[in-house]
């Protein structure tokens, strides 16, 4: 679809565009990330049948604008929900009109729930005008010291001894995520008891010190396992503080405190509640920002 005034064109991204896009999105959201890291992070490792890899625009053949989208079908109950993942959202200043044309492409796609776990700026109110809710997002900060751990309190990392602990539903998710690039996977072992956790690495202030809990299979084990969790993010990961929301954990973990300002997260939903959003299968394992 060509705006004719400007010759911009809006077009889904297909695996043939996904080069291009990943070398515009190196250069003009974030040059951390290669344009090889920024193709892998695009194209999700699970299996689904995504129609396209988000919406892009171009000028001229030239890549003006991109929004990547993750895709993923997800069980609930006896139906199948399809989800849809709001993820890098790019588009050059002088084209910056546009950039809703890519916005009002995604939620056209019928029969998907949406979810945009990374708005920023001026993106929380749009998101609020499009009929997104914001999630409840109440974070603690556990700073990662290195304490002992207490007796009958183990962490297994070595992918081979993840798979042969995890069972049914903890052991697709670990296999749908072990290609994901930002995901950080570990098992927490108190006392023959398990909780596996998916974590990733973290900016704040443009400083890579934190480690945020994307999913943990059993808040009450993580809990009990007390301190070993963020000794080995500080340890393995070298991050000083690890961010926890609530929603994922439970409870607030001991020797935490409260952030003021926890980072946003948004749905747009007509039937699934906010208590069954997480954070798998999105961005937050696929991108290492």
């Amino acid at each position: 679809m060509v705006d004719e005034p400007t010759g911009v064109a809006l077009a889904p991204i297909t695996d043939n565009d996904v080069r291009a896009v990943a070398a515009f999105l190196h250069e003009h959201l974030n040059r951390r990330l290669s344009p090889a890291e920024w193709a892998r992070c695009a194209v999700p490792p699970w299996d689904v049948d995504a129609p396209n890899h988000g919406f892009m625009l171009r000028q001229g053949g030239e890549v003006v604008g991109a929004y990547l989208a993750f895709y993923s079908e997800r069980a609930d109950g006896d139906r199948t929900r399809r989800m849809c993942n709001l993820a890098a959202w790019c588009v050059l200043d002088e084209h910056r009109g546009h950039g809703l044309r890519m916005v009002r492409a995604l939620l056209r796609q019928s029969g998907y729930e949406f979810v945009d776990l990374s708005p920023s700026g001026n993106v929380v109110e749009l998101n609020k005008r499009l009929g997104f809710e914001s999630l409840d997002t109440a974070t603690s900060m556990v700073p990662n010291l290195p304490l002992a751990s207490r007796r009958g309190v183990r962490l297994v990392t070595a992918p081979c001894a993840i798979e042969a602990l995890l069972t049914g539903t903890e052991l697709s998710v670990y296999r749908d995520h072990r290609g994901a690039a930002a995901a950080l996977h570990f098992v927490v072992k108190v006392d023959g008891d398990i909780c596996y956790v998916i974590a990733r690495r973290d900016r704040r202030r443009g400083l890579p010190l934190f480690a945020s809990l994307l999913y943990v299979s059993d808040p009450v084990v993580l809990a009990r396992a007390g301190h070993a969790p963020y000794r080995h993010l500080l340890l393995r990961h070298r991050a000083l503080v690890t961010l926890v929301e609530r929603r994922v954990v439970g409870r607030r973990p001991k020797l935490s405190w409260e952030q003021h300002s926890p980072r946003p997260k948004m749905f747009r939903s007509g039937q699934v509640p906010a208590r069954s959003i997480d954070y798998l299968y999105s961005e937050l394992t696929c991108v290492p920002w």
